[in-house]
């Protein structure tokens, strides 16, 4: 029978947080800690190994809403366009000839 580890989990192994501005700031306090110094060589590579999976997930959701802002102003330019031929249309049509 193999011996349980007492290890604590690595950076990889904890979940992550949920939403960007957790990811965030949880990243703003790892580096806070790894500026403050003090810290042995093991957990000062811990909390990098956090720091840099905790940016990773700052990028994606970054990326995510990206995709989101991307897709909305390439359908508010599809609606003003079609918003605008349909004026264009309307126009056209009281231009033309009518009864004198």
């Amino acid at each position: 029978m193999t011996p349980k580890s007492t290890k604590p989990p690595t950076a990889q192994q904890e979940s992550l947080p949920d939403n960007y501005e957790a990811a965030r700031d949880e990243l703003a306090a790892v580096v806070e800690r790894l500026e403050a110094g003090g810290l042995s060589l093991d957990e000062s590579l811990t909390l990098w190994e956090r720091g840099q999976a905790l940016a990773a997930a700052c990028e994606t959701f970054l990326a995510g809403a990206r995709k989101r802002v991307d897709a909305a102003l390439s359908g508010d330019t599809a609606t003003d366009t079609a918003a605008d031929t349909a004026a264009e249309s309307t126009d056209a049509a009281s231009d033309g000839p009518g009864p004198a």
